[in-house]
């Protein structure tokens, strides 16, 4: 059976970053290894988790963005059964192997400004395969190294059909806090 895994990861990058020489389509920025984290922080437990395979583009001529993650890429929780539930009966990996965001930043981003740039990145959260339109704030700093982008912000489980049994809803928050952190490098010719 074809794994079309790396062929929607390929789409998404060729997306913002397959273009010709010309210098018209700008800047584009990409990354393989951002960090995103979960809380949530519920009464009775906090589960915390991350994975360091977020995937991303920015291209800075035109604002728009592509950023996704294999939700079979989290590490990190309280023990081996939680991580299995969080990935069969929560995220149902085996169903929904990725979440995306992906839209445009609103503000205009100004590569030569050392100072950190506020923004809001405005597109289409897709996770448990629900898409929810977002408007989510982050920081983008441009270095020598690339851009470094921050992000934090929560998902409410309920936007994205995740539910959680009775018997454990004092052990899972109905809204988890999120946090991304990235250094996109610009893609040379």
């Amino acid at each position: 059976m074809l794994n079309v895994k790396p062929l929607i990861t390929l789409s998404m990058l060729v997306f913002l970053a397959a273009c010709p020489m010309s210098k018209s389509w700008g800047q584009v920025y990409l990354t393989r290894s951002g960090k995103l984290t979960f809380v949530s922080d519920a009464p009775l437990e906090t589960i915390t988790a991350s994975s360091d395979n977020v995937q991303g583009a920015i291209n800075i001529s035109d604002r728009r963005f592509a950023f996704k993650i294999e939700n079979k890429s989290f590490i990190g929780f309280n023990s081996p059964l939680q991580q299995e539930h969080f990935y069969e009966n929560y995220m149902e990996t085996d169903k929904y192997g990725h979440s995306t965001f992906q839209g445009k930043i609103i503000e205009d981003l100004d590569n030569k400004n050392p100072d950190l740039q506020h923004v809001r990145a405005k597109g289409i959260l897709s996770i448990h395969g629900v898409e929810v339109e977002r408007i989510i704030p982050a920081t983008v700093l441009f270095t020598e190294k690339g851009i470094q982008v921050e992000s934090d912000f929560t998902v409410r489980l309920e936007d994205h059909d995740i539910r959680i049994p009775n018997v454990v809803n004092q052990k899972i928050a109905e809204t988890v806090d999120v946090r991304i952190q990235a250094l996109l490098k610009e893609k040379k010719d």
